[in-house]
């Protein structure tokens, strides 16, 4: 019974595997049409507003349109051959015992590949860029013109948070999905940058003086989520990236010793 329920699950995350994998471009492209169809909407209700600043709003609005689908065909290109790169020289991994081994060996281990448990870490990434997007475009109003300095610093900081992370997302995404011998350790530096940007955006603001109480309340509770986000994630997934069988065969190329 065990058996076949995981023999089940094994095969319907190869097929879901196989399906991003095959249909990555399709993805991104209605990533471009559907987020630029909300940001325009996002605009349009907000178009009335006195002195909106319309290319500040604009321009930040593409950013997080675009970075993530630009960042995600760079790193398609940068990691063509993401399988073959060379392994770290230092181990940061050293929990457990292992043996290491050829790549050649390691490609042709059972649990080599990016299927199984792997897929759900996949699909939480690339879904983390629409989820970010959407409160972006939920929290950020039109930057209007003469905007407080608080204002200012609110819309700068939270913009370069959804457009870098959304991008770097999407490249640990890639690079788990070309096996690139990296990918966990990047992945590990986006979550230590991610949560170093929520205070770097406490901090800015808070800075820049002048903060409303209700902004105040609404930004804590915005960045306290995500905090918790990320540190929900790390303790979920920063276990199976260090133990993992498949993911030490996969991206150390070593077999249990």
């Amino acid at each position: 019974m065990f058996d076949q329920m995981s023999h089940r699950m094994r095969t319907r995350s190869a097929a879901l595997l196989l399906a991003i994998d095959t249909r990555l471009h399709g993805i991104l492209k209605y990533w471009l049409l559907v987020a630029g169809l909300l940001a325009a909407l996002r605009i349009a209700l907000s178009s009335g507003s006195a002195g909106a600043n319309a290319l500040s709003t604009f321009s930040s609005y593409m950013l997080v349109v675009v970075a993530p689908f630009v960042s995600t065909v760079l790193a398609l290109y940068w990691f063509r051959d993401g399988h073959r790169q060379a392994q770290p020289q230092f181990r940061l991994a050293r929990a457990g015992r292992w043996q290491s081994v050829s790549r050649v060996e390691a490609e042709r281990h059972a649990l080599y590949g990016t299927s199984g448990i792997m897929v759900s870490l996949l699909v939480g990434m690339m879904l983390n860029v629409p989820v970010r997007a959407l409160e972006y475009l939920a929290a950020m109003p039109p930057l209007p013109q003469g905007a407080p300095a608080w204002a200012s610093a609110l819309h700068f900081a939270m913009t370069f948070d959804t457009v870098l992370f959304g991008s770097l997302y999407m490249v640990a995404f890639v690079a788990a999905l070309r096996r690139v011998p990296l990918f966990p350790r990047l992945l590990a530096a986006i979550w230590i940058g991610d949560l170093t940007m929520q205070l770097f955006t406490a901090e800015l603001v808070t800075r820049a003086g002048g903060l409303p109480p209700a902004v105040a309340s609404a930004l804590h509770g915005l960045l306290d989520g995500n905090v918790k986000k990320v540190l929900i994630s790390a303790a979920l997934w920063l276990p199976y990236l260090l133990m993992s069988k498949r993911v030490n065969v996969t991206y150390r190329h070593r077999v249990p010793a």
